[in-house]
């Protein structure tokens, strides 16, 4: 796996879909610099979700439908996991859902933090940085607003340290371990995903790191303008 620190290679923006641009009204989001920022620069959040109960040893992340959530089984989740983390978890499915995000579902989310690399597990990120998260997770759905696709994957998203150590070409210093970073599939070629990315960016969108990947699309809000 390439270095999150690797220079660009491959610097083409997408020359497509430019009509369709406009509709973003990117010009006018302003969206901050700093990736700590979690202002509702898409959606208003009006309505509060309802609690999403949790119970030690079930399958516990929650479906979206229109506006209501769900508790829902979900193939591939540990119970012991969910038990690990007790009521931050509920709690972190409501914050996913309050973002009301349109093709990015909560449960995608939470199943990038229940992964394990030999004996070391993953975690929820830190409360305090949820935020952070929320701020990168709308600038994937407006991407996937803007491509009309839906989002296939979480690939990774926040990484505790010690499961950081164990991903293969992860760096110390991760933008992962910040909570700012997601690796994300749609159904289409990744470097098609990447070029499209950069060129939103580029837009102004949002102010960070675009990773190109055999599969998958890394993309940050670090608050400066990276390309690998």
């Amino acid at each position: 796996m390439l270095s999150h620190e690797t220079p660009a290679t491959e610097t083409s923006p997408l020359t497509t879909r430019r009509g369709a641009l406009g509709t973003l009204s990117l010009a006018s989001i302003g969206l901050a610099a700093t990736s700590t920022q979690a202002s509702a620069f898409f959606f208003q959040k009006k309505d509060t979700p309802p609690v999403v109960e949790v119970k030690s040893g079930s399958s516990v992340p929650a479906r979206r439908t229109g506006n209501a959530i769900q508790a829902a089984s979900f193939n591939g989740l540990s119970g012991d996991w969910a038990a690990t983390q007790g009521a931050l978890l509920p709690e972190y499915t409501r914050y996913l859902a309050s973002l009301k995000l349109q093709r990015l579902e909560p449960q995608q989310v939470i199943a990038a933090h229940a992964k394990q690399k030999g004996a070391v597990w993953n975690r929820l990120p830190p409360k305090q940085w949820w935020t952070r998260m929320g701020y990168t997770l709308r600038v994937v759905d407006r991407i996937a607003v803007y491509l009309n696709m839906p989002v296939e994957d979480i690939v990774s998203a926040y990484r505790c340290p010690v499961y950081n150590a164990q991903c293969e070409g992860a760096k110390v210093g991760s933008w992962h371990q910040a909570n700012v970073a997601v690796d994300v599939k749609f159904p289409t070629k990744a470097s098609y995903i990447t070029a499209a990315t950069r060129n939103l960016r580029d837009r102004g969108l949002f102010k960070g790191g675009v990773g190109g990947y055999g599969s998958f699309t890394h993309i940050d809000t670090r608050g400066v303008n990276v390309n690998w």
